[in-house]
């Protein structure tokens, strides 16, 4: 029996970095009275909450959501009406130094380093504390650009494999749609689904896990590679229409 529906975020529960539609959030909202709601992501928590959270309906029941940030690195649950950050694995200041520069030389190297595409504020390289991302062309940039720069990740595992020369003691790894990740080789998600079921008291077998990469290469493949029950997604439509089926046997 399932306790926990996981979740990657961007292309699995809403359009890259949008937040999730009303009718997601009203079936992640129904399925939290009954399931531990488990999102797990590269992204920042300040984007789990523009994201997700702040988005669901008052009868979300929030102590059943617990957020996996940074591909599981760092951990935050709700108690007594507050988020409160479990652990953090955050990396240090001169690890975030080299795997930023090995991601901007290896871009540059391959013409994929534009700054004048950004809009004001944003930024190709960010420190999101226990992890590195490369987001092309930022993280402000329209869906339909991002869908557009590199649908089938030729540009970003070639950048990768660049940075991994230049910095061999880093793990980079495709996410999203114009993302990389950048972390301390084993703390891929992997290592998030691991401290997950430590944390919340689960096996494999109890987990339900939904992602858009779960192919070879993806950010999503080391929990195929687990043998945690995984469903591929195309988009947060298919998603929807897999949790309404949930909810509907429910019944």
């Amino acid at each position: 029996m399932k306790k926990i529906l996981s979740f990657d975020i961007d292309n699995t529960l809403n359009e890259p970095k949008m937040p999730i539609f009303p009718e997601m959030a009203e079936l992640l909202a129904t399925l939290s009275q009954k399931y531990i709601i488990a999102p797990i992501s590269g992204q920042k928590y300040d984007q789990f909450l523009i994201q997700i959270i702040n988005n669901l309906p008052e009868s979300a029941n929030l102590d059943n959501f617990h957020l996996f940030v940074g591909q599981g690195t760092q951990y935050y649950a709700h108690k007594d009406g507050e988020w409160n950050q479990v652990f953090n694995f955050a990396l240090t200041d001169e690890q975030v130094s080299e795997i930023s520069a090995a991601l901007k030389e290896g871009a540059e190297k391959l013409g994929y380093w534009d700054e004048s595409v950004l809009a004001p504020g944003d930024e190709i390289i960010e420190n999101r504390e226990s992890m590195i991302a490369y987001s092309a062309i930022g993280q402000a940039a329209g869906v339909e650009a991002k869908k557009a720069w590199d649908p089938d990740m030729t540009k970003r595992n070639a950048i990768a494999k660049i940075a991994k020369e230049l910095a061999p003691a880093y793990d980079f790894e495709v996410a999203g749609t114009t993302t990389i990740n950048a972390f301390v080789p084993g703390q891929n998600k992997e290592f998030g689904m691991n401290h997950m079921m430590k944390e919340l008291n689960v096996a494999k077998d109890e987990i339900l896990y939904f992602g858009d990469m779960t192919q070879p290469g993806g950010n999503d493949y080391p929990v195929v590679q687990m043998g945690i029950e995984t469903i591929t997604v195309r988009d947060w439509q298919e998603t929807a229409a897999i949790l309404k089926a949930i909810i509907a046997m429910e019944k």
